[in-house]
């Protein structure tokens, strides 16, 4: 092997590692032994095994943030809503070990972050979607930060959920998400309050 197809195998029996058994019940010497080399190996391509999840970590949240800025390009805004719902089960159902990643609490900080971060990053995407249709819709756009968050929270949490269970069926997951997002953003009111219970 080159040292870039070896780096390659190290990174995949990691993220293999790591999805199953989580960071600190993984150990060099078993990433090691899974991928046919010597400990040295692994600690000359990324230093410790910290060195390794991060990488890991940073190569699965490059994959699924490219996979939604392809999707939230253009379009009706329900549609962006319906592309970004598929994007994130799409990448549940295909890539469920880098997902379980991404979901676990990380001992390490990576470049980018850690899942809320990544959380983060995607609703700033979003945030200038809903920033668009406030302005047609009279709404404060200076809140579609926290509408943003909400609905890509939503998503990851149902996604999480759905990592579990696997029913409904995907299509029908989206459908229910877009659902209950478009039609609670469709009726919004301009100047939302809480409305008082009297006690009994």
């Amino acid at each position: 092997m080159t040292g870039k197809e070896r780096r390659e195998q190290l990174l995949d029996v990691g993220r293999s590692l790591f999805a199953e058994r989580g960071f600190e019940a993984t150990s060099i010497e078993e990433i090691a032994h899974r991928a046919g080399v010597s400990k040295p190996v692994v600690y000359e391509h990324f230093g410790s095994k910290e060195g390794l999840y991060t990488f890991v970590v940073d190569r699965e949240m490059r994959l699924l943030l490219d996979r939604f800025g392809s999707a939230l390009s253009g379009g009706h805004p329900r549609e962006l809503l319906e592309q970004a719902a598929f994007v994130l089960l799409d990448y549940i159902e295909n890539e469920t070990d880098g997902f379980r990643i991404l979901i676990r609490d990380s001992p390490v900080v990576s470049s980018t972050g850690y899942f809320s971060s990544l959380i983060g990053t995607v609703a700033r995407r979003v945030e200038h979607i809903l920033d668009e249709e406030f302005k047609e819709r009279g709404y404060e756009t200076q809140l579609a930060g926290l509408y943003a968050q909400a609905l890509v929270g939503m998503v990851a949490l149902t996604g999480q959920w759905w990592l579990e269970v696997r029913k409904p069926d995907k299509a029908e997951v989206a459908a229910h998400l877009v659902n209950l997002a478009w039609n609670g953003l469709s009726h919004l009111e301009s100047k939302p309050g809480l409305g008082v219970v009297s006690a009994p």
